[in-house]
C-alpha cells in the first residue's frame, strides 16, 4: 500500500487516529464503565467521568481529550518507529509480497502489528493509568499490564483485522488514488 515515507506517515496517522479513539472508548466505556458508574453513583459513564473530574492518568484526573492526545502521541511514535517497519519485516518472513496474494500479505502485516503494538501500548497504558495513590509496586505494574493485554489483544486483533485496517486502506486508496495508479502504470 504505502510506497513512500510520506505515505507511510499518513497511513500511520490515519490508523492511529481511529485506533486511539477506539481503544479509549473501549477502555473507558466497555472495560471500566460499570465500575465508574458504581463508584460515582452515576447513571452513565460520561456522568461518572464528570463526577470524578475526568479520567485518572498519571496520578491525577484529566479531561478525556488530554487522555486521547497523550495516547495518540505514544501510539503514533511507536507506529512509526516500531509498528510499521517491524510488522512488514515479520510478514515478509512468512509471505512473499511479490508471489502471495495481497490479502494474505496485508493480513499478516495487520497480525504482526497487533502482536507488536498491543503489548507495548498495554505496558504504556499500565504505566499511565497505574493507581499511584496506592503506592508503586513493580509486581502491581506487571499484573496491570498482563490484565490490559488480556482485555486489549482480542479487541485489537478483531477490530484491526475486520474494521480499522479495511477502513483505513479504503480511505488511503481514496486519498492517494492518483499516486497509486501512477505507480502501477510505471511497473507495467
Amino acid at each position: 500500500m504505502p510506497k513512500t515515507q510520506f505515505q507511510r506517515m499518513v497511513f500511520a496517522l490515519l490508523t492511529v487516529i481511529v485506533t486511539v479513539h477506539a481503544y479509549v472508548f473501549f477502555s473507558i466505556y466497555v472495560v471500566n464503565g460499570a465500575t465508574l458508574m458504581s463508584v460515582n453513583h452515576a447513571s452513565s459513564v460520561m456522568s461518572a467521568i464528570n463526577a470524578q473530574g475526568g479520567v485518572y492518568m498519571l496520578g491525577r484526573f484529566l479531561p478525556i481529550w488530554v487522555v486521547v492526545i497523550v495516547e495518540f502521541c505514544f501510539a503514533y511514535l511507536l507506529e512509526l518507529v516500531m509498528g510499521s517497519p517491524c510488522s512488514y519485516k515479520l510478514a515478509s518472513k512468512v509471505f512473499d509480497p511479490r508471489k502471495d496474494h495481497p490479502v494474505l500479505f496485508e493480513s499478516a502485516i495487520i497480525c504482526a502489528t497487533v502482536v507488536l503494538m498491543c503489548p507495548t501500548m498495554s505496558l504504556i497504558a499500565a504505566w499511565l493509568y497505574y493507581p499511584y495513590y496506592a503506592g508503586f509496586s513493580l509486581l502491581g505494574l506487571i499484573a496491570s499490564w498482563l490484565k490490559l493485554m488480556c482485555y486489549n489483544l482480542p479487541f485489537a486483533f478483531f477490530t484491526q483485522l475486520f474494521f480499522i485496517q479495511p477502513l483505513i486502506r479504503t480511505v488511503f486508496k481514496f486519498l492517494f488514488e492518483n499516486t497509486l495508479q501512477r505507480a502501477v502504470v510505471k511497473r507495467a
